[in-house]
């Protein structure tokens, strides 16, 4: 596995973790709505962009060699992969 950007991914799921560690202490304190909301939304920007490295890494590892493998089921399995990691990130 090609890890050129593990440590932009890893700084990102840290940040987020933090900020979920904060929302859970905000609602806990009974905080303004409005406050954690805002964390929430942060957070799941943050997770957005972990998710886009991971698949942004895996196409440049994974997908040349599936994608050109002379097993179709191979190179079948791999866009039904990418379908639904794609599916799962924008479920609303």
């Amino acid at each position: 596995m090609l890890w050129d950007n593990k440590k932009k991914i890893l700084i990102g799921a840290k940040k987020a973790r933090w900020m979920i560690d904060k929302v859970i202490k905000l609602i806990e304190e009974d905080a303004y709505c409005v406050d954690i909301a805002n964390q929430v939304n942060a957070s799941k920007w943050l997770l957005q962009e972990v998710n886009r490295q991971l698949l942004k890494n895996h196409l440049k590892c994974c997908a040349k060699t599936n994608l050109t493998s002379t097993d179709s089921g191979v190179v079948e399995n791999f866009v039904d992969e990418l379908v639904r990691a794609r599916d799962v990130s924008t479920r609303k």
